[in-house]
């Protein structure tokens, strides 16, 4: 990988917890960070919070609502017309299980499963949206922050109309992260493109969690690794807990399973088959 001072690197859900404090680390160590959220007045306060840490930090606010795919379309475009090339696309952005909404099911802005929507399809989207400036800058690396809460997919039901719980929603969601992310490596093998998921650390004290059990440190740490630690050149299609290689849940590793998540995904994205 090229030194810091060198990279440009795109972190979604920059604005709150995980996110924020990812964003300002990075931007700590030199790097360009492009800091995403979906609230104009938190970004520009995200961006003056990072400054007073890290003075003469290289940031660039981008503003988009991931629980719309339009305007997720718009964040690639707007990312892409500005930065020829992107050395790391980091997958962050995310709900719980519960807030917004409560208990509810919910829908995005195109009628699907909100957790489905915007933990996984707007990640989805986005990245293969990127592809073309990751590649530009391989070696280039995308990180899906996921989580060992997971469940499998019920094809049958992927939007849960008939047997909705937000943990259930949250879990398929992010088992689906990780699915797309084993499924991106073998695509994107000998590209130069690598693709690794985590479960960061767990019940950190962000806006998800009402009882933390965890710093948010080690979940800066676990995955600020994935993004910078050379000893990762080479590794893709692998998940992680914080720092340790770990195993998701079995339909991570279904070929089958795996080509019925990209078809679907690719149908509700709009993208060519």
């Amino acid at each position: 990988m090229r030194p810091m001072e060198q990279r440009t690197i795109l972190v979604t859900g920059a604005t709150d917890g995980l996110g924020r404090a990812l964003a300002a680390d990075l931007a700590g160590r030199g790097a360009t960070v492009l800091v995403h959220g979906r609230d104009e007045r938190r970004g520009q306060d995200t961006l003056e919070e990072i400054r007073e840490r890290a003075p003469g930090a290289r940031l660039h606010w981008y503003r988009a609502d991931l629980a719309s795919l339009a305007e997720v379309r718009e964040l690639a475009e707007a990312v892409r017309g500005e930065h020829q090339a992107l050395d790391t696309l980091v997958n962050n952005a995310g709900i719980g299980s519960t807030v917004p909404g409560g208990g509810m099911r919910q829908e995005s802005a195109e009628g699907y499963e909100l957790r489905f929507a915007v933990n996984y399809l707007a990640g989805y989207l986005l990245t293969r949206l990127l592809l073309p400036v990751l590649r530009a800058a391989a070696p280039a690396r995308i990180v899906n922050v996921s989580s060992l809460g997971q469940t499998p997919i019920d094809f049958g039901d992927v939007m849960l109309a008939k047997d909705y719980s937000g943990v259930r929603a949250y879990c398929q969601s992010k088992l689906a992260q990780v699915m797309f992310t084993v499924d991106l490596a073998e695509e994107l093998a000998g590209s130069g493109v690598t693709v690794n998921a985590l479960h960061p650390a767990t019940y950190m004290p962000t806006k998800m969690v009402a009882t933390p059990t965890s710093e948010l440190r080690e979940g800066v740490e676990a995955t600020a690794r994935l993004v910078t630690d050379p000893e990762l050149d080479e590794v893709s299609g692998r998940f992680f807990d914080g720092t340790r290689p770990a195993q998701a849940l079995d339909q991570a590793y279904d070929h089958d399973a795996r080509a019925r998540l990209r078809t679907l995904s690719h149908s509700l994205t709009d993208l060519p088959s």
